[in-house]
């Protein structure tokens, strides 16, 4: 029944997309700024549809119905209702569909929201991102359809992977998709602009605002997902340069390059081109990590099951996108007339973009080159942090002194009048970051220079906020977030602490200035799972600071797995973390422990970054 539903609403959907383009079509013969009605009602209609046919997918989760092959799959009768929700989108047909609905909802809202602008250049943009939802509408119905089904109908399901029934992964995927999925409608539009000759700072206007939700979605999802990484995986730390986590980056370097060139676009009609060549840049890196994801060809702990088929449609899928945008790009393209001066503001929003063309390859290059190597020489390697941390790191020291530069120059002709400011904010980093090799006893001086480029752009960023005359708070509470946030990455890799050892219950081992002793073992069984506490005992012994951390080693039945949960006490100084994983055959247990400091003040940084995207989202509205 619930099969039969979730089909015809898809098939409903083709249909309806295909009736939008040809009325589009239509419409765009006719003289006059005014739109059929018959569209916006069609696309409320897709609009609404694609929304019922996803809640028919919950309501088949909710009340375990296993006819549904997918729900089968990654659903269990005695699993938590929240979990059977989120188990919606945490598979690749589900988050396929979650794909759609975003698709369709930003093709709904770009049509009735921007009725200020050419009728030529709305229409275009929703013939773009029609033919994007039926390509994906199509790779749902032949290739991964939700509401496949599987007969004879099994009486339990296998259940969804224990590692993903986590709030904080629940919320990942939809923040990620809005981020991902919302880079189509700009790319809709970059391709309309070129098609209906409608550019510059009306074109900037019309994209600014989908751009900054792209923006802050992303950035929040990608925030989610790091912290959902370090205290599900064991990994301890906030980025460990996974495929994964590298794909879903990519299009964000895009996206911020985009947002800084849509200033110059907006203020002096210069970098059309460059701005046209970033929106389409963007969906195509939010579809390559969708390719690289879902066809199989990552090794990564959360890539979706290999699947060749699916890649091959996705890389098809890819090519034509690439191949119809870039046609249109050089067809269309006319050297821009605008000059732009060496010493300006708009050279360093150039400057700016290079330096996140520069992240994007190094991290393109470092996910795509073991895949390649993989494939002409059968060839397995892995390429980790070493690398990333070698080639981006020296690189940031210099972006984050033009970050605080930057904003203090004028557009078209910029002239340093407060150069001895600069100076001495310059020796006030320095001096600080003495103040900390001091009491800290760092001597490391590449993490020193991190340390001073961004206490020198906290400065400058303070120095304008304190400005009368400045009035673009979003502008400065990102800048000073992202300075922050470079400052506390640098000293938590500075000064962590980490122990890797075994031990038996009751045994004490004393390790440098810490000792540990593992007090108890206790076994509970919850809802969907069984679980052992260790209860370990942690003592600094120059301090005489104690902690009590209680790891779990989690047992799942549906389906079978073993989890190892780690234990972490969080204040605003440091974090105690303590994962612990039993010996096989043994009474061990291997214990990893580490401190790491200012750990909060990363996830508080980077919210604070994603609150400066939305507070220029609120500004760009009110402008408008």
């Amino acid at each position: 029944m619930l099969s039969n539903i979730g089909n015809s609403l898809l098939f409903l959907n083709v249909i309806i997309s295909l009736l939008i383009i040809y009325y589009s079509y239509n419409c765009l013969k006719i003289s006059n700024n005014l739109i059929f009605k018959k569209i916006y009602n069609l696309s409320l209609f897709q609009s609404t549809s694609i929304l019922i046919c996803f809640f028919t997918l919950i309501s088949a989760f909710l009340i375990s119905d296993f006819s549904l092959i997918n729900v089968y799959q990654n659903s269990h009768s005695l699993k938590p209702v929240f979990y059977k929700i989120s188990g919606t989108w945490g598979n690749h047909e589900g988050s396929l569909l979650l794909w759609v609905i975003i698709l369709t909802i930003f093709s709904f809202l770009f049509l009735i929201s921007n009725n200020k602008h050419p009728k030529d250049y709305r229409l275009y943009t929703l013939i773009i991102q029609n033919l994007l939802i039926l390509g994906f509408l199509f790779f749902i119905l032949f290739n991964s359809n939700p509401f496949g089904i599987v007969n004879p109908v099994p009486k339990e399901g296998l259940g969804l992977n224990p590692i993903l029934q986590d709030p904080a992964l629940a919320i990942h995927p939809p923040l990620l998709y809005v981020g991902f999925v919302g880079s189509s409608i700009y790319f809709s539009a970059a391709m309309a602009s070129m098609i209906s000759n409608y550019n510059d700072k009306p074109f900037a206007k019309s994209i600014k605002s989908w751009v900054l939700i792209s923006w802050v979605f992303q950035t929040l999802g990608i925030l989610v997902g790091s912290i959902w990484a370090y205290y599900e995986l064991g990994w301890g730390g906030f980025w460990f340069w996974d495929p994964v986590e590298n794909a879903s980056l990519l299009p964000w370097f895009a996206m911020t390059a985009l947002l800084h060139s849509l200033l110059v676009l907006e203020k002096r009609k210069a970098l059309y081109f460059w701005t046209i060549i970033l929106c389409l840049l963007t969906f195509t890196l939010s579809v390559t990590g969708t390719f690289l994801v879902r066809s199989g060809i990552l090794n990564s702990v959360h890539t979706f099951a290999n699947d060749p088929t699916r890649g091959i449609y996705i890389l098809i899928f890819l090519s034509i996108m690439i191949s119809a945008s870039v046609y249109l790009l050089f067809t269309k393209y006319k050297p821009e007339k605008s000059h732009v001066s060496a010493n300006s503001k708009e050279t360093f929003v150039l400057i700016n973009n290079w330096f996140m063309m520069f992240y994007l390859l190094t991290v393109l290059l470092g996910t795509l080159y073991p895949i390649f190597l993989d494939a002409l020489l059968k060839s397995k390697i892995s390429v980790g942090p070493p690398f990333y941390n070698s080639v981006i790191i020296p690189v940031v020291v210099v972006f984050l002194v033009f970050m605080a530069v930057g904003p203090q120059a004028k557009w078209i002709k910029n002239r340093f009048i407060n150069l001895k400011q600069l100076l001495a904010i310059l020796v006030g980093a320095i001096i600080i970051n003495f103040a900390i090799i001091y009491f800290f006893k760092s001597y490391s001086v590449i993490s020193n220079l991190i340390i001073i480029s961004s206490l020198f752009l906290i400065i400058s960023s303070l120095f304008d906020f304190l400005k009368k005359s400045e009035t673009n708070l979003s502008r400065i509470l990102s800048h000073l977030s992202f300075g922050f946030l470079i400052f506390f990455i640098g000293l938590n890799h500075n000064f962590s602490i980490e122990k890797d050892f075994n031990l038996k219950l009751g045994e004490t081992k004393i390790i440098d200035n810490y000792k540990f002793v593992l007090k108890d073992l206790e076994l509970y069984n919850q809802s969907n799972y069984k679980t052992i506490i260790g209860k370990l005992q942690v003592r600094n012994v120059i301090t005489n600071e104690e902690r009590i951390l209680k790891p779990e080693i989690r047992i799942y039945e549906n389906p079978q797995t073993l989890t190892y949960e780690a234990s972490i006490l969080t204040n605003f100084f440091k974090d105690h973390y303590l994962t612990m994983s039993n010996i096989d055959r043994s009474e061990y247990y291997n214990i990893k422990f580490q401190e790491k400091p200012l750990m909060i003040w990363i996830w508080i940084s980077t919210i604070a970054l994603s609150f400066g995207g939305f507070l220029s989202l609120f500004r760009n509205a009110k402008n408008n």
